[in-house]
């Protein structure tokens, strides 16, 4: 399944979740947010959401600054 992750095309096996993607691409100590196509997923459903082929994926942390 080729997904668009934060701008980048990746592919992953079919019916993974968004946090098996997160922990995958090792971030998941840095990733606050997340999208899929432009809506909002909550964190306490990201073991139970499963991207779709070519959806988009924006995985958002927050800096600081000032």
């Amino acid at each position: 399944m080729n997904l668009i992750v934060n701008g980048e095309e990746k592919t992953f096996q079919e019916g993974i979740s968004l946090q098996e993607i997160i922990t995958s691409l090792q971030i998941e100590d840095k990733v606050m947010a997340a999208a899929i196509n432009m809506e909002i997923v909550k964190k306490d459903d990201w073991n139970n959401c499963r991207p779709a082929n070519d959806d988009k994926l924006e995985l958002l942390q927050f800096v600081g600054g000032g």
